[in-house]
C-alpha cells in the first residue's frame, strides 16, 4: 500500500475513532503524535487531513449535505462520513492532489470499509463537488 494511502486510512480511523469517541479529532490527532512514529510522511500526511477537516468541517458538511441529495449527514453510516469529509476536504483543499486522484483513493476506501452501495455514493458526490468546485471559490 502507498504511503499516502496509508496516509489517508489512518486520517479516516482518527476521524471515524473521535467521532465515536466523542472526542475533538485534533486532540486525539495530538495524542497520537505524540507516540513515536516509524513513517515520518505518513504522520505529516495524516496530521493535515485530520486538521484541515477539523478547520474546515462547518463548509465541508453544509456542501456533504447540499449535494447528498435526501441523505442527511445523520443518516449516513459514520465511516461514510468521515471518508466524506475527509474526501471533500482533500478535493476542494489541496491543490497537490489531482481531484481524480483523491476520488479513487477515497472510494477504494468506502469499497473496503463501507456498504455495498457506498462507493457508488461516495463517488457522485465527490465527482460532484470536483465539478462545482470553481463556483465555490
Amino acid at each position: 500500500m502507498a504511503a499516502r494511502t496509508k496516509a489517508r486510512k489512518r486520517a479516516l480511523d482518527l476521524l471515524f475513532e473521535a467521532e465515536q469517541r466523542g472526542v475533538d479529532p485534533a486532540d486525539l490527532l495530538r495524542e497520537r503524535l505524540a507516540k513515536p512514529v516509524t513513517e515520518h510522511a505518513l504522520a505529516e500526511l495524516t496530521a493535515d487531513l485530520v486538521t484541515g477537516v477539523g478547520e474546515h468541517r462547518d463548509q465541508l458538511d453544509e456542501l456533504i449535505t447540499t449535494y447528498s441529495q435526501g441523505w442527511t449527514l445523520q443518516r449516513m453510516p459514520a465511516v461514510d462520513r468521515a471518508i466524506l469529509r475527509l474526501g471533500a476536504f482533500e478535493v476542494l483543499h489541496s491543490p497537490d492532489v489531482p481531484e481524480a486522484v483523491a476520488i479513487s483513493e477515497w472510494v477504494s476506501l468506502a469499497t473496503e470499509l463501507s456498504t455495498d452501495d457506498s462507493p457508488r455514493f461516495v463517488n457522485g458526490l465527490l465527482a460532484r463537488l470536483a465539478e462545482v468546485k470553481p463556483t465555490l471559490a
